[in-house]
């Protein structure tokens, strides 16, 4: 039985400015059909009200909270493990949904409860990037939060990494192993089938990433399902992972619902 939906945003929605074609018609289906539906998205560059302003824009209705983000989940998350300072490497946009947890100033190497990665794109540098290991490496040791696990994204001037590299290198470095609150972390699909109030067996993932929408949807118990486009390579369909359905783009979603 399918019931409830999860619906990637970059890559399936949009592409970069651009909408999908048939995307705004999809999600007014949705709508219309009364199919329960949450938008999920690794994001982390831009805060939920942003991405709602953005979605208005192409034709797309949606409220700030059908919208999970990492830093949302992060904040929930820290608020009841890590009540401390954190330290936040995330886009100062961003930072403002973080209203659990005091922060840490920014010039501050000592005293982090949590040291939070997100997507700071271009803000990487070799000092950003040893901070963040020196707050690690002090004593006691904070958390490592991960904002997501996405290995790279499509921008409109083709692809570009995402925050998994960074994280991966903190990891090493340091010794601390990474919470991770994004796709495709189990706990990130749980947060988003507590809030759509559905079943994990009963409930679709549809998204551009084989590994973080489709392969962590279905470690969550979720059916996957991949579009062509985004990040879509042909080569994903060549892997161990398999998908429950494979669509053009998400144009295609009330036929294959339906069907």
């Amino acid at each position: 039985m399918r019931r409830g939906l999860l619906i990637d945003l970059d890559g399936v929605l949009y592409e970069g400015e651009r909408a999908v074609l048939g995307a705004a018609e999809a999600v007014a289906w949705t709508a219309e059909r009364g199919i329960p539906h949450l938008f999920l998205t690794n994001t982390t560059s831009r805060p939920r009200e942003a991405l709602v302003e953005k979605l208005a824009t192409l034709g797309i209705e949606a409220s700030a909270e059908a919208i999970l983000t990492p830093p949302v989940a992060a904040d929930r998350w820290l608020a009841d493990h890590a009540p401390g300072p954190a330290a936040l490497f995330v886009p100062a946009a961003t930072a403002d949904e973080f209203r659990s947890v005091p922060r840490l100033p920014e010039d501050a190497e000592s005293g982090a409860a949590s040291v939070v990665i997100g997507d700071l794109g271009e803000g990487w540098s070799f000092p950003v990037l040893n901070r963040a290991f020196r707050l690690l490496m002090a004593e006691p040791r904070p958390a490592l939060v991960a904002l997501g696990m996405t290995r790279y994204w499509r921008a409109p001037d083709g692809l570009r990494l995402d925050v998994a590299f960074v994280v991966r290198g903190l990891e090493h470095a340091s010794g601390v192993e990474a919470v991770v609150l994004g796709k495709p972390a189990p706990a990130f699909f749980a947060a988003a089938l507590a809030s759509l109030g559905c079943k994990a067996d009963e409930t679709v993932i549809i998204g551009d990433d084989i590994v973080g929408d489709v392969a962590g949807g279905q470690r969550a118990g979720l059916r996957g399902v991949l579009v062509r486009t985004g990040k879509f390579r042909p080569a994903d369909l060549e892997g161990e992972i398999r998908p429950d359905a494979v669509l053009g783009s998400i144009a295609e979603l009330p036929a294959w619902w339906e069907a």
